[in-house]
């Protein structure tokens, strides 16, 4: 069974708030659709960036993926990825974080 969905909005409200409290600030670099937008989120690490696009797992559940691939890219990866992104979902979220370690400072399952 599934884990009930959750309004983008109230999300990305929560997962900001989890940014502060952990130390890693995070801001909105763009603003999605309140209730049903997606979520990318783009980490800067002491290596590089990536970005984590949220996506559902088999079960249904809300997991992540690195979309930028494994490894750490440039800010010219990261935005041409979430450009790419934008023009495909208009509705999506695009949240930037500190993340040293390049973890997300919200619970996460990394796919």
């Amino acid at each position: 069974m599934s884990e009930p969905r959750v309004k983008a909005e109230l999300w990305v409200s929560m997962a900001l708030r989890m940014g502060d409290r952990g130390g890693r600030p995070g801001v909105v670099l763009r603003k999605g659709d309140p209730d049903a937008g997606g979520v990318l989120v783009v980490l800067h690490g002491r290596e590089g960036m990536c970005v984590l696009s949220q996506v559902r797992d088999a079960g249904g559940d809300v997991a992540w993926m690195r979309g930028t691939g494994a490894g750490a890219v440039d800010q010219q990866a990261v935005d041409t990825y979430v450009a790419r992104q934008v023009k495909f979902d208009p509705d999506l979220w695009v949240l930037e974080f500190e993340a040293p370690d390049m973890l997300p400072p919200f619970e996460a399952k990394l796919m």
